[in-house]
């Protein structure tokens, strides 16, 4: 999770690889090797996954109750397009909870982080995750491991300390994460700050040691640096009540632990794994959504035979049918590969395609895959997208990759984008406007090992988290 190795910490993309081949992304996979099992002492998934249920339990029913009340996509839900409740809306589940206004808001906020509601401008709608939070421990896993990666927007920091500060802070709790994930038990706090205070010194160092050409972030700026004497006693403070918020550690005695589920995730970092999908088991047999997850692990060639055989079992109309109602979910995996089952189809299912172009979620896969049947080259498919289809596509491919991937294909989404530097990209990110936004770029906050490009990263984040 942490490096001494001086980087390059620029801001900038390598050269921009095609939008086409984007959708296929979470389908390379590298060779498969053991999967290395947790430390000694960590609770079964299924363990895991009920404490996660019990600590994002308030946030769940904040999240049901808008579902129920408000229905799905509702404008009233939201205010000024900043996902904060608008107060009418707070009023109104504070009193059927039996909540008050402030405990609404901050299961609604947690619910946002985890993925159990995602908010589009004034309407929002149920993720994904709440719809298999009752049957699927590994959704329950992911949004709780997406809500512990936006741990320092989970709690206000401290407004009296420069932001490079908290930035520095911030870039360097994973190591001390990763000290209390291996000390398997209480830590004095003093001791935290000492290591916290090692890896920020690492951190100036690193960042006086990388020579900037002239012009080279124009437009991202000098990254700042923070005073040298800036106490750190209270950011520590800070990050350990966020982590504690969150339900990441416990604090006490002036000592922190972590919890269980802390102690793990922190491992499932280290260990750069993902919670495996279910293993495809009678994909003729599913709904088109169990098959797509079925298929989500399987190599391209694979995949596509599942399919063919998914669809020799159904009339075409119903599997066409049945495929684009699984890509108008929340999951943006499940889009990507409905599109994929839908070029087996091929011109069958052309007119069903053409009818969701409206369709501004399906949009960039159906204009993608209307330019590949009229016989483009799927290179230069990506053409047909404005910037700002292309730009919605790159998010919501790695809001994919996010949910069902590893970090570091993440990391190397970043070549898919056709921005060509990362202040540009997040400047058109922000804009497009996608309901993942917020997620996507935490995730690639926690990821990247750039701590220059993770902070204007992390920044972007919390300002579409704020509606800034």
């Amino acid at each position: 999770m942490t490096s001494r190795i001086p980087r390059d910490s620029r801001l900038r993309l390598v050269r921009p690889r095609p939008l086409a081949a984007a959708p296929t992304a979470v389908n390379q996979r590298r060779p498969r090797r053991p999967a290395p099992r947790p430390p000694e002492g960590t609770p079964a998934p299924g363990e895991l996954a009920r404490m996660a249920r019990t600590g994002l339990a308030g946030a769940v029913r904040v999240a049901r109750w808008a579902d129920t009340a408000l229905g799905p996509g509702s404008d009233a839900a939201t205010a000024d397009g900043k996902a904060t409740l608008s107060d009418s809306t707070a009023e109104r589940a504070a009193a059927d909870l039996g909540l008050s206004v402030t405990q609404v808001r901050a299961e609604w906020d947690t619910a946002r982080l985890a993925g159990l509601v995602e908010v589009h401008g004034d309407s929002a709608r149920p993720g994904w995750r709440l719809r298999a939070w009752d049957r699927d421990d590994s959704a329950v896993l992911r949004g709780w491991v997406a809500l512990f990666d936006a741990w320092s927007l989970a709690c206000p920091e401290p407004a009296d300390h420069e932001p490079a500060a908290v930035a520095e802070v911030v870039s360097a709790m994973p190591q001390v994460l990763s000290f209390l994930q291996l000390s398997a038990g209480p830590v004095p706090v003093e001791q935290l700050l000492d290591l916290l205070q090692q890896r920020v010194t690492e951190l100036r160092t690193e960042r006086c040691e990388v020579s900037y050409a002239p012009g080279s972030a124009e437009s991202a700026g000098p990254v700042e640096p923070a005073p040298e004497d800036t106490p750190l006693p209270p950011l520590l403070d800070w990050a350990l009540r966020a982590l504690a918020s969150v339900g990441a550690l416990t604090c006490g005695d002036n000592q922190a632990t972590l919890t269980p589920l802390g102690s793990w995730a922190v491992w499932v970092k280290l260990e750069q794994i993902c919670v495996a999908a279910q293993s495809p088991a009678g994909n003729i047999e599913q709904s088109a959504e169990d098959m797509l997850r079925g298929c989500a692990q399987l190599r391209p060639n694979a995949a596509r035979a599942e399919y063919r055989a998914w669809l020799a079992a159904r009339p075409v109309g119903s599997a066409v049918t049945e495929l684009l109602a699984a890509a108008r979910g929340e999951d943006a995996l499940l889009r990507g590969l409905a599109f994929e089952a839908l070029r087996v189809v091929g011109a069958p299912a052309e007119p069903d395609v053409r009818s969701v172009v409206d369709d501004p979620a399906l949009r960039p896969y159906a204009l993608l895959w209307l330019a590949e049947h009229d016989g483009i080259d799927p290179e230069d498919a990506h053409e047909v997208l404005t910037r700002e289809e292309a730009t919605w596509l790159w998010v919501d491919t790695a809001a994919a990759v996010a949910d069902h991937g590893e970090t570091t294909m993440l990391v190397r989404h970043l070549e898919a984008a056709v921005q060509p530097t990362v202040p540009v990209l997040l400047d058109e990110v922000r804009a497009v406007g996608h309901p993942r936004t917020v997620q996507v770029l935490v995730a690639l906050a926690a990821a990247h090992p750039d701590p220059a490009l993770a902070k204007a990263v992390r920044r972007a984040a919390f300002q579409v988290h704020t509606g800034g």
